[in-house]
């Protein structure tokens, strides 16, 4: 068999190869979009006959088989804006200590590798560690304030590697150009590199928004209630919100058979908030982008 042969059948197997890989993509990307329209779907009609004006605007009542799910909203709408307040400029600061400060070495490794692991944390780890720490510890009590401080480690290794990786996407020509100009170093990082990096670390923020939404066991041993008549107005009140609501309507209530269409009109408020929440955030994203 000569060269050209042996040519001929490499190539004609590497595009066999991508062509199984491909296919393998592809379905791996059909499989997840079918589940997601299956699961909106189920929620949507399942739930969509629940929803109604008082639904969405008045206090649960009768041993919350009737009534609204106001204060889900707003405790869910007050832990996510909450979180990401604290969170994002303490993930932003630690990613630009990490990538623009700190030195290489098995220091920086170690900090590496333990914020990576963090990330891997179950969320009722979190919890438990929020209602010892701040709870207890500090005696903030179960309070919307223990809640978002709660979420805000947990949702912190997620932001400080995306805004990392985008510190790390902006060329190194803009730093060096930015030094040239008679700029000092935080001078260049707050004026040039956060600029150009900051469309990237926002999809961390819109990374742990969804999280910070959505969890449970972090905020059951901290910041939400089985059931509360007043709507908070400080960070020492304690709240309903709408992922607890639904745990608790599902498992603890005494009506659950009666809560049922409760239960499913709660979830796709949920994922309604959230898909709002993030749609902000990715519209700001793009206008930040069309900036550069």
């Amino acid at each position: 068999m000569n060269a050209n042969a042996i040519t001929q059948a490499g190539l004609a197997r590497r595009h066999r190869t991508q062509k199984i890989m491909w296919g393998v993509f592809g379905l791996s990307s059909l499989v997840n979009m079918a589940a997601l329209v299956l699961i909106c779907g189920f929620l949507l009609v399942k739930g969509l006959p629940a929803i109604s004006w008082s639904f969405l605007t008045e206090m649960p009542r009768d041993s919350m088989t009737a009534g609204g799910i106001l204060p889900c909203i707003l405790g869910t709408i007050y832990l996510s804006l909450g979180t990401m307040a604290v969170a994002f400029p303490l993930g932003v600061a630690s990613a630009v200590y990490l990538n623009e400060y700190a030195t290489p070495g098995r220091t920086l490794r170690l900090i590496r590798l333990g914020i990576n692991n963090l990330a891997g944390v179950p969320s009722v780890v979190f919890g438990l560690f929020g209602l010892a720490f701040f709870v207890t510890f500090f005696g903030l009590g179960v309070s919307l304030l223990s809640g978002i401080l709660t979420l805000s480690i947990l949702v912190l290794p997620v932001i400080i590697g995306t805004a990392e990786e985008a510190l790390k996407s902006v060329p190194q020509t803009y730093r060096e150009a930015s030094l040239g100009l008679g700029a000092t170093k935080w001078q260049t990082i707050r004026l040039v590199v956060l600029p150009a990096a900051m469309p990237g670390m926002l999809t961390g923020a819109i990374l742990g928004l969804s999280r910070a939404a959505g969890e449970t066991a972090a905020i059951m041993f901290t910041a939400a209630v089985f059931f509360t008549p007043y709507l908070p107005t400080h960070l020492t009140d304690s709240v309903m919100a709408l992922p607890y609501h639904i745990y608790v309507l599902a498992t603890a209530g005494t009506e659950i058979d009666k809560t049922r269409p409760l239960q499913y009109g709660t979830a796709l408020v949920l994922i309604v908030l959230v898909l709002g929440m993030n749609l902000g955030a990715i519209l700001y994203r793009a206008k930040l982008q069309k900036k550069r």
